[in-house]
């Protein structure tokens, strides 16, 4: 048998050995989240959720994992910026939601770099595979935005809050090896044996003890599910009201044209 796949900019794999893979496939821009990525994003999600395999892998196409929200659809909305993010946010946090909620383990793999959202969307795995040249930075205090997509619930529950508030509040980068250190990710892999090791995880985790995988997994996620759902509505509730303001837009126009001279 061969893998059967979707098409579009978020797209499902569903392999024969038990593994469905999620897949963000638009790497010319860096597997960026506009309006129409997240809604793909949540929707496939929900897809992936009504039939989940034995084992979930998150991945992207290209050489970045996810660069988080795409600014270029952000800048010069003016005051209808915010009711953009929020649409945003919206969709996003819906399809973090769902695969934090999957019955299933979830391994995600992340090659390039992980940036503001993208942070969020890796960490919502249980097993997460960094590339070791891969370059996890937060990046939101920098364009005047607070977190989203569940980066500022997950880091403190992974890295410690001292950590957390280093990572969101100076915005370093790290790679595959520091994030492996730091407690963000399970494991830094040489960056030719990512996509192998994580399938392979998955694989392995499809074809083992089903029942008891889903409890264990049930017992990890006891009553942290809500707790998500609560602060992911009070993330998007701050990036909105600061996506408004003029600190938020002038920082974003003006990090866009630092990188279209660079």
């Amino acid at each position: 048998m061969t893998p059967t796949a979707s098409t579009g900019p978020v797209r499902t794999v569903r392999h024969p050995d038990g593994v469905v893979e999620l897949r963000l496939d638009d790497p010319g821009r860096g597997n960026a989240l506009d309006l129409t990525t997240a809604e793909a994003l949540r929707d496939t999600a929900l897809e992936v959720a009504a039939d989940p395999g034995g084992a979930v892998l998150l991945r992207t196409t290209g050489g970045s994992f996810c660069v988080g929200g795409d600014l270029r659809a952000f800048a010069g909305r003016g005051t209808e910026t915010g009711a953009y993010v929020h649409a945003v946010a919206s969709a996003a946090h819906a399809a973090i939601q769902v695969l934090y909620e999957l019955p299933v383990p979830l391994v995600a793999a992340v090659r390039g770099a992980a940036a503001g959202g993208g942070v969020g969307l890796a960490l919502v795995g249980d097993i997460v595979l960094a590339a070791r040249s891969a370059r996890f930075r937060l990046a939101y205090t920098a364009i005047g935005l607070t977190p989203d997509c569940g980066a500022s619930w997950f880091l403190p529950r992974l890295v410690g809050p001292r950590r957390a508030a280093q990572l969101i509040l100076t915005n370093p980068v790290l790679t595959g090896d520091d994030a492996e250190r730091w407690g963000l990710v399970s494991r830094s892999v040489p960056d030719a044996e990512l996509d192998d090791t994580a399938h392979r995880t998955a694989a392995d985790l499809a074809a083992g003890a089903g029942d008891a995988l889903r409890a264990a997994k049930d017992l990890l996620r006891l009553d942290t599910g809500a707790d998500l759902r609560r602060h992911l509505a009070e993330e998007a509730r701050s990036i909105v009201a600061l996506a408004d303001g003029k600190d938020a837009q002038d920082r974003i126009t003006s990090f866009l044209a630092a990188k279209s001279v660079s």
